[in-house]
């Protein structure tokens, strides 16, 4: 029986650009900090899709980038070095999207995990180096905006009011939850965010602010968003933003904040308003980006293959959304056509539909 993937969030996520070899071992419910979250009976082992042709495989798979699609890869990889008995060697690595992207460009990585599309200067990088990709999306995150479990004063947040903390003006000028709304309390916020080569970062403030990396730059920022977990549950007056599957098994030592796009209406994250297209603007699709070259060798073709037969159960078991079911063969037929380029062209979006996504020609 496979162990619940609830507690793999924390497998090695403490030091950011940390290489994981990703064994397919055991482990418990709790990783021995007290940080494991939920609690009670641990959920029945989730059933895997059964791969044709990992029989006699060997080699090795080397993907590095975001930490938000971390969970996800870390889980697919473990399951993966179940079903070949370990006879190829998967690495993941947790850069950040951008740091990920870097690597894969320098040729260093078969596969980067990336919360966000690749940018225009990202695909410049790859035309030099001669590196053709494929953009597979792969699920859906309800990036969280998450506050201390003993604050009593918020539970929605607006868009705007996101907007007034976040932006690069209010640096030095918003220090205080009461210059958000006056009957807030009189107290510092103490603001938490992803790092700069996060892609979190980059759809945070593209949503937020309206323009990526647009932001103040006064607050305790990570690549590792285990490290922003520990900072909001540490400070009673702590914002901060987080992907849902790091939130999630931390829910009772946070809180999530409804967000209020301006109608009055506050959506909480959840997959129910992620699939109903509520939970905006902070809704994204996750991606993973291969190396077509890569992809022809049998190891990291044969990856990518388990990959999208499991990841609609997997990323369920690590709290985040699967694409609609009929997007699936979609995805998996852009792989096995080897078809490359971006359906964004290098600049990112906010709100787009699976799809949209499937159905844009490819830029390259």
């Amino acid at each position: 029986m496979r162990r619940n993937l609830k507690s793999g969030l924390y497998l090695g996520l403490f030091i950011a650009g940390l290489s994981l070899t990703v064994m397919g071992c055991g482990g418990g419910a709790d990783n021995g900090t007290g940080t494991a979250g939920g609690g009670g009976a641990e959920p029945p082992p989730t059933e895997i899709v059964e791969v044709e042709g990992l029989e006699g495989l060997s080699g090795a798979v080397a993907i590095d980038g975001s930490s938000t699609v971390f969970p996800v890869t870390e889980a697919v990889a473990e399951e993966f070095q179940i079903a070949t008995g370990s006879s190829v060697k998967v690495t993941v690595g947790i850069s950040g999207t951008g740091g990920g992207f870097k690597k894969f460009y320098r040729g260093e990585t078969d596969i980067s995990d990336a919360s966000r599309p690749i940018l225009t200067e990202e695909i410049e990088e790859c035309k030099k180096a001669g590196i053709e990709y494929i953009e597979l999306p792969v699920c859906f995150d309800a990036l969280t905006v998450a506050v201390n479990k003993d604050n009593d004063w918020v539970d929605t947040i607006t868009v705007e009011e996101l907007k007034k903390i976040w932006e690069p003006d209010a640096q030095g000028k918003i220090t205080h939850w009461n210059q958000i709304r006056p009957e807030w309390p009189n107290e510092p916020i103490a603001l938490f965010g992803a790092g700069t080569d996060s892609g979190t970062f980059d759809y945070f403030t593209e949503a937020i602010v309206g323009k990526a990396k647009s932001s103040r730059g006064d607050f305790t920022h990570s690549e590792d968003d285990n490290t922003l977990v520990q900072g909001i549950e540490g400070n009673k007056y702590a914002l901060g933003y987080i992907p849902y599957a790091y939130f999630e098994p931390n829910q009772e030592r946070l809180k999530a904040l409804k967000i209020d796009k301006g109608d009055g209406n506050g959506v909480a994250p959840s997959a129910e308003a992620v699939i109903a297209g509520t939970y905006q603007p902070l809704s994204r699709p996750l991606f993973l980006y291969v190396s077509k070259k890569s992809a022809e060798r049998p190891e990291v073709k044969k990856f990518i293959e388990f990959y999208l037969a499991n990841v609609p159960a997997l990323s369920q078991e690590v709290k985040y959304t699967p694409l609609p079911a009929d997007a699936y063969p979609q995805v998996s037929e852009r792989f096995n056509k080897l078809e490359t380029g971006s359906a964004f062209g290098g600049v990112p979006e906010v709100g787009i539909s699976i799809g949209d996504i499937l159905s844009r020609p490819l830029v390259k």
